[in-house]
Order: structure tokens, then C-alpha cells, then sequence
């Protein structure tokens, strides 16, 4: 092959230039890099705007030179080349250049079109791929400046002011295949920072995710603040309430802020630690919690009302509160949700 180009580039200079915008893209596949990075590498090769489409999802990346998301309204494209997979238009990309186009333009562009496919088609329309952990931590970070975040954001493919939605998820499932069902159609990066995974998006839809996974949501605007509130909220998630956003928790999230040992040595949370050793009872005083209703209670436990009473009258003598009453429901309900943060 290098006798080749060397052949070649004595011949003709186009066709040494040829060569090395083939090799450009192919260090860059080798590298398995992104849309967003396809987009910057293009856009700087090239020194004028690079624009990726993606029919499916209607995804539009352009990108200016200097690397950053190129200005609105586009301006006509000088060329554009369509990207296929598997014989099927699935794309586009062009080339915003000033002026008429200059002789490798076309070279440059097939190329694009082949490594955009490449990606497409190892990631899936929905790019949902496993991101550096170092690059996630800057961004969630809460002792990294303000600059170091933005490129870290950039990295990671979100456009600069862009609002950044931070998820903390727990899950049997992997996450990149999480990521792609809270955002099946915007930029959605996925890392695992200790023992919780985090989800940064584009926008977030929790409806979409099925049953055994939990997940706390940040309503933040800066990436760490959110990132906290997420872990925060993940705390109080449970089987019946599997994601929980931090916005909804209200005053119950300055329990998170008690300490451990304040939390252990409550009467009420202690009285909950004891009946925890029965599941079924544990479980109707969350129902009966959660609904305030003993039939609403039973209709959620699929039993009889009857059968219900019985527990609560035991849970109650345990916990030494009358659950019937509101004050005594209410102590119940915050001893409960701390002893789970205890277990947190």
C-alpha cells in the first residue's frame, strides 16, 4: 500500500490528496469515534461547515470549523453526497462551502458518508454508546470549572447551551441499551461512575423504561447540581415508585440530608427495622402508605379488605401509632422512606 501512494503521488497531487483524506477517515473509523466527532474532523479537514442527517430519527449535526455547532439559518450546500446502509438512503451529508466546491470535496464526502454509515450501523440510529467515565465525570462533577464541562459536553456530542438532562440509574439491564429508552431519538451518553449508572440526554422519558429499573431524576440546569439531585432521588425510589424526579420529592428530600446514625436511633425507624423482617407486612403498610385508603390498600395487594385490617391492626400495635389517624399515617410514612434510605 505504501508503494502504492507513492507511485500515486508522483503521478498526480490530487491523487496524493485523495489518499490522504482516505487514510484521514480511516484513522478516525479506527478510532471508532462518533457522529458528533465525524462531524468536527470533517468540518476542520474541510475549513468550511459540515452538515450529518439522519432520515430516521431526523437528526441534524453542523458543525464550523473551529469545531463548534455552526450558526443558523444553513446556508445552501456547495455539495452533498447521500450516506447508505445495506442499499437503502438512510442520510446525508454536505459541505456548507462558500463559493463553488474545490476538487477533493467529492473525495471528502463519500468518505464521510461511508464512516457515518459504519457508525450508524455498529450503534444503531439512536447512538446510544457507553461514554468515557472520565469525560462524564468532568461534566457531573461538582469541583470541575465551568470550561472544563462545556468541552467535556462537546466531547460527549452535546451542542454548547444545549439543556443536558442527568439521570442515576440502577438496573439489571445494560446501560447504553437504559440511555436508548429514556432518549430513543436525541444525544444520549451513558457511563458507570462507582456503583450507579448515569444517563446524560437530550430529553428524558422515563415512561419507556420496564419494570426492574429505578431511576432518579435531576431538574437542575448545571450538570452537578442535577447529578446530585438524581442520586438523591434514586434513593428514595422503590419497587411500587421506580423513578422518582427530585422536583416531586419537595420537603422529603431534606431527609436524605439527616445523618445515618439520627436516622437509626428514631423510635419510629427503629419500630420499622423490626416488622422489615416480615415481608408481607412491610409491603401493606407501603400499599396502605401510598394510598391512605385501606380498600384502595387491599385493591393494590390484590386481597381482601378484611385480610388487610388484620395486618394494619399488627403493624400498628408494632409501631405503637394509630394508622387511622393522620398524624400517626404520616409517621409511619417518613419512618418508613427513612428506614429505606438507611438501606440506600
Amino acid at each position: 500500500m505504501e508503494a502504492l501512494a507513492v507511485r500515486l503521488s508522483g503521478l498526480d497531487a490530487l491523487a496524493e490528496g485523495a489518499i490522504r483524506v482516505v487514510a484521514f477517515y480511516d484513522t478516525l473509523m479506527r478510532r471508532r469515534v462518533d457522529l458528533p466527532a465525524l462531524a468536527r474532523a470533517s468540518a476542520g479537514l474541510a475549513e468550511c461547515v459540515t452538515g450529518i442527517r439522519l432520515h430516521g430519527t431526523g437528526r441534524t449535526i453542523r458543525v464550523a470549523p473551529d469545531g463548534l455547532d455552526a450558526p443558523a439559518p444553513p446556508v445552501p450546500a456547495s455539495t452533498s453526497t447521500p450516506i447508505t446502509l445495506d442499499e437503502e438512503e438512510i442520510g446525508t451529508v454536505w459541505l456548507e462551502r462558500p463559493g463553488p466546491a474545490v476538487p477533493l470535496d467529492d473525495v471528502l464526502l463519500e468518505r464521510l458518508a461511508l464512516a457515518v454509515a459504519g457508525v450508524v450501523e455498529r450503534y444503531g440510529p439512536a447512538r446510544t454508546t457507553m461514554a468515557d467515565p472520565a469525560l462524564v465525570e468532568l461534566v457531573v462533577g461538582c469541583d470541575g470549572d465551568e470550561a472544563a464541562r462545556a468541552r467535556a459536553l462537546r466531547l460527549l456530542g452535546f451542542a454548547a447551551g444545549a439543556p443536558v438532562r442527568v439521570v442515576a440509574v440502577r438496573s439489571p439491564l445494560p446501560l447504553d441499551r437504559v440511555g436508548g429508552l429514556l432518549c430513543p431519538d436525541r444525544p444520549v451518553r451513558a457511563a458507570r461512575l462507582a456503583d450507579v449508572g448515569v444517563v446524560l440526554a437530550a430529553t428524558v422519558d422515563p415512561a419507556r423504561l420496564p419494570a426492574g429499573v429505578r431511576a432518579g431524576i435531576g431538574t437542575a440546569e448545571r450538570p452537578d447540581l442535577a447529578w446530585r439531585e438524581a442520586r438523591t432521588a434514586l434513593r428514595f425510589t422503590t419497587a411500587r415508585r421506580p423513578v422518582v424526579r427530585h422536583d416531586a420529592l419537595g420537603a422529603l428530600a431534606l431527609l436524605a440530608q439527616v445523618p445515618d446514625a439520627t436516622l437509626r436511633d428514631n423510635t419510629d425507624v427503629a419500630a420499622i427495622a423490626r416488622i422489615a423482617d416480615s415481608p408481607e407486612d412491610l409491603d401493606t403498610l407501603d400499599a396502605y402508605c401510598a394510598t391512605g385508603s385501606l380498600r384502595r390498600a387491599a385493591d393494590l395487594l390484590h386481597l381482601h379488605h378484611s385480610s388487610v385490617s388484620r395486618r394494619l391492626d399488627r403493624i400498628a400495635s408494632a409501631l405503637g401509632v394509630e394508622l387511622t389517624d393522620p398524624a400517626g399515617l404520616t409517621r409511619a410514612a417518613l419512618a418508613l422512606t427513612a428506614w429505606r434510605l438507611l438501606g440506600d
